[in-house]
């Protein structure tokens, strides 16, 4: 048996599940983001008034800062509803990374 071979083939195979579970961690990202975008837009009354929306943004992004800890600035709010608008009219981006 040649251990350095079968070391090297189980660090192999770890740094493949490695890419593979942030593959995952990063779609399931994308599909959050992309919700919370469809939510504020529809929170906002549809995108038509979501352009003055902003006030919204910035209580939701103050209660769930307070509430879930940073990562919720109303700059990054902003981004999951452009994000949202972007990618509504093709596919979701999710389902493009498969």
């Amino acid at each position: 048996m040649n251990y350095y071979n079968e070391i090297k083939t189980e660090l192999i195979k770890n740094e493949a599940y490695k890419q593979v579970k942030d593959y995952s961690k990063n779609r399931h990202d994308l599909e959050t983001y992309y919700n919370v975008g469809k939510l504020l837009i529809e929170a906002q009354g549809g995108e038509e008034r979501s352009k003055y929306g902003n006030k919204l943004i910035k209580e939701y992004s103050k209660k769930l800062s307070e509430e879930l800890g940073k990562g919720y600035s109303t700059t990054n709010l902003k981004y999951m509803r452009q994000f949202y608008l972007l990618s509504r009219k093709g596919q979701r981006a999710a389902d493009r990374l498969t």
